[in-house]
């Protein structure tokens, strides 16, 4: 991940070190791992309230998923009650006319 940082940021090796230089300048050595510890904590009180705000969204909206998982079922439900009244209706417009159809060849004999 670090590489592809300084990818990124077009940074060379050399461009790496004089950065760590200053910083080292500026904070000193004693001081890096206070500054190192506090950016740790701080990502993770990130991490920690990106969590905590993904569970509570999926929480609020449980309810929309419910409702709209029964409404899918009933809404599938009637569907399937109307192509088997219409698979019924065809059947008996298939049987009439083949009943038609026997008593005009009958008729034509």
């Amino acid at each position: 991940m670090l590489n592809s940082i300084f990818l990124f940021l077009n940074l060379g090796g050399g461009e790496v070190f004089m950065i760590v230089l200053v910083v080292l300048m500026l904070f000193g050595s004693d001081k890096l791992p206070e500054i190192a510890k506090g950016l740790g904590k701080g990502l993770r009180e990130i991490n920690d309230a990106k969590d905590q705000i993904q569970n509570e969204i999926s929480k609020s909206t449980e309810g929309f998923a419910s409702e709209i998982r029964k409404h899918t079922s009933e809404i599938q439900s009637e569907i399937e009650k109307a192509g088997e009244s219409m698979k019924r209706q065809m059947d008996d417009v298939g049987k009439v006319i083949a009943d038609e159809g026997k008593n005009m060849e009958d008729t034509m004999k």
